[in-house]
């Protein structure tokens, strides 16, 4: 410790300053001004001062304030938006080339062959393709159709029509005669119609599927048509009349024709329309699958004994796990994860079933004892709203056979959507964590797994037919293609994904379309490929713009819009089909600003046909659009120069 005498010999000697000359006050500057009271001072006239307004009005004020600042915010955003668009180079716009006028409003098209089927107001219609003249009508419902469907058998057209009470009705078309086959569901008592929620028709027309909901219940339905004996009824009616006891005639609906729109009276198609054909056989009934529960086996002997044939191996129906050990480990789970569980109970989903028709391949034979033409489905894939499995059932059985699937395809999370290509050799399964599974189904193979980014979760999937981009132009390969696929996969967020798979090499992601942050008018509602041109997008948006993108490079090529005077009456649900065969599409368009709030006798409506060969932009890509195999061994010849490894490696993959 210091002592006090050394504190004070320790301190430190200030200058002293002296006054040299007079005191002077400095002039008065701006940098010498309080910071903090510069924004709260300034100079006021007293007279011109106004006090403080009392509430509420000061309230008011304020509100005014705060709503005249946020207006201009709003001004401001789309006076950016504005000269943001006028910045942007805008496609080039094609108009249609045809326009069919309509008495009725729309509501489903179909095309098939040479011919449209446009489904409204108390029926459908049957016009020709490319002249747009009606054929014939069938006009005889109190409500509307609201779906239809057109399969080509070949020479014929399977034509499958629902209505908004949710019946479903069979029609047969040959030789542009029109013939009603049998309305499936309808019922005599109200209390007891069931309503149709999905229907499907085979990839040749030899099976039907079709969901259904009544009294409380959802099951689906699994039809044999006998399309075979539909050809021979129609081509010789007489063997199929009974003289004796008079059967009431299947009668020749609606057939117009084309010069004064009266009944035909040609001998033949009366004759014809006498013809009774075979009604479709109900093969199968199948209801979701039980939610599971506790098990009532009292030891593991009984639940292997429960499983026949391994017949549902992988459902999770049949297990050794009680009651008491679910309730147990539901508690560990809530107590483990309650902060990130919602404590409101969620309803259950109602059960829909997706549902597609598989050929024969490596994974799913035909049984030995069938015989069936090449080309016919022998397996039904489906899986239920909320299921983690997908289930297949054999199509060659009977309603008196067990209806017990035949196998199942367990997921790792609850499957959301699904699809299966035009060639019914490949098949996506989405799961609900957005995650996509890659199946060949003719080579008997997963190809790969693939999750989308974060954040992203699967809304619908659509098949592209595979094409290579040669010489910086997209080709169909002319032989056929093997373990090679890609898919476009529309997200809930309106993102746009490309999903490609070769062989071995694994699956690959690509966004196409960024999810809109600033253009919510561009936000992507359907997509629909363009098959006869490759690597082609009919992209929809909630503006009603229509683009066409190419998914090589990615970009928009060109756009299509109705005339100015007509406009999409739902732009996040248009009505339109795409061709399968031909370069051409069909749009539904609605002439009037008020279309919803006009009488029907105001609103006029009609379907524009798009042709794509017809407009100049696409006239290569819709042309020569296949690659012989040829061309590819010469363009693929420089992988010789490469190292033995590379080679080897190449040959593996392929």
């Amino acid at each position: 410790m210091s002592s006090p005498k050394g504190s004070q010999t320790q301190k430190v000697k200030r200058p002293v300053y002296k006054q040299k000359g007079p005191l002077e006050i400095p002039p008065p500057s701006e940098k010498d001004w309080s910071k903090d009271d510069e924004e709260d001072y300034g100079f006021k006239d007293p007279d011109q001062e106004l006090d403080s307004l009392p509430q509420p009005y000061r309230m008011i004020n304020k509100l005014v304030n705060l709503l005249f600042e946020w207006s201009w915010e709003i001004i401001e955003e789309r006076e950016a938006s504005r000269e943001a668009e006028l910045s942007r180079i805008q496609p080039t716009i094609y108009s249609p080339l045809e326009e069919i006028k309509l008495s009725t409003m729309p509501n489903c098209i179909a095309v098939s062959q040479d011919y449209m089927f446009i489904g409204g107001a108390k029926g459908f219609s049957i016009y020709h393709l490319y002249n747009a003249k009606r054929i014939c009508a069938w006009e005889k419902l109190k409500v509307d159709v609201t779906s239809i469907w057109a399969t080509d058998l070949g020479t014929e057209i399977l034509i499958a029509t629902v209505d908004e009470i949710g019946i479903i009705r069979l029609f047969y078309f040959y030789k542009e005669v029109l013939f009603l086959i049998k309305t499936i569901n309808e019922a005599d008592d109200a209390s007891k119609q069931t309503t149709c929620i999905k229907m499907e028709l085979s990839h040749r027309g030899d099976f039907a599927a079709s969901s259904y909901k009544g009294s409380g219940d959802v099951w689906l339905d699994v039809y044999k048509l006998p399309k075979e004996s539909w050809l021979k009824e129609v081509e010789h009616p007489l063997n199929t009349v009974n003289l004796k006891k008079k059967a009431k005639p299947l009668q020749l609906v609606g057939f117009m024709d084309l010069g004064n729109s009266s009944l035909l009276q040609d001998a033949n198609a009366v004759f014809k329309g006498d013809a009774k054909l075979s009604h479709p056989v109900s093969i199968m009934k199948i209801k979701p699958p039980k939610p599971v529960t506790g098990t009532t086996f009292k030891s593991p002997l009984e639940v292997f004994a429960k499983i026949e044939d391994c017949c549902g191996l992988g459902s999770g129906q049949n297990h050794f796990i009680k009651d008491s050990q679910w309730e147990q480990q539901a508690a560990i789970f809530h107590a483990s994860y309650k902060k990130y569980l919602d404590e409101r109970e969620e309803e259950a989903p109602p059960h829909v079933a997706t549902f597609h028709f598989l050929l024969p391949s490596c994974v799913f034979a035909m049984p030995a004892e069938v015989k069936s033409p090449s080309g016919t489905a022998c397996i039904l894939g489906i899986h239920w709203t909320g299921s983690h499995n997908f289930f297949l059932y054999s199509l060659h059985r009977t309603l008196k056979d067990k209806v017990d699937p035949e196998g199942v395809w367990p997921c790792a999370a609850p499957i959301v959507a699904s699809a299966l290509s035009s060639c019914c050799s490949y098949l996506v399964l989405a799961c609900e964590d957005g995650v996509l599974t890659l199946w060949d189904l003719a080579e008997g193979f997963p190809l790969g797994v693939i999750a989308l980014p974060e954040g992203c979760f699967c809304q619908s999937i659509h098949f592209l037919n595979y094409f290579l981009v040669h010489k910086k132009q997209n080709m169909y390969p002319e032989g056929p293609v093997k373990s090679k696929m890609k898919c476009v996969v529309l997200c809930t967020d309106a993102s746009l994904h490309l999903v490609t798979a070769n062989g071995t090499q694994g699956p690959t992601i690509s966004v196409l379309v960024e999810r809109p942050e600033k253009h919510l008018n561009e936000t992507i509602c359907a997509v629909a490929p363009v098959p006869a041109s490759p690597g082609m997008l009919l992209i929809f948006s909630w503006d009603g713009s229509v683009c066409l993108m190419n998914v090589a490079k990615p970009e928009i090529i060109c756009a299509f819009a109705p005339p100015r005077s007509y406009h999409l009456v739902v732009p996040w649900k248009p009505v339109f089909v795409v061709s399968l065969h031909h370069p051409c599409f069909l749009l539904r368009g609605t002439e009037g600003e008020h279309a919803q709030t006009c009488n029907a006798t105001e609103i006029r409506n009609s379907i524009f046909y798009f042709n794509f060969e017809a407009y100049p932009l696409l006239e290569k890509i819709s042309g020569n659009c296949t690659i012989p195999q040829s061309d590819l061994t010469d363009s693929n010849a420089s992988s010789e120069t490469l190292p033995l490894e590379k080679r080897c490696e190449q040959f593996l993959q392929k």
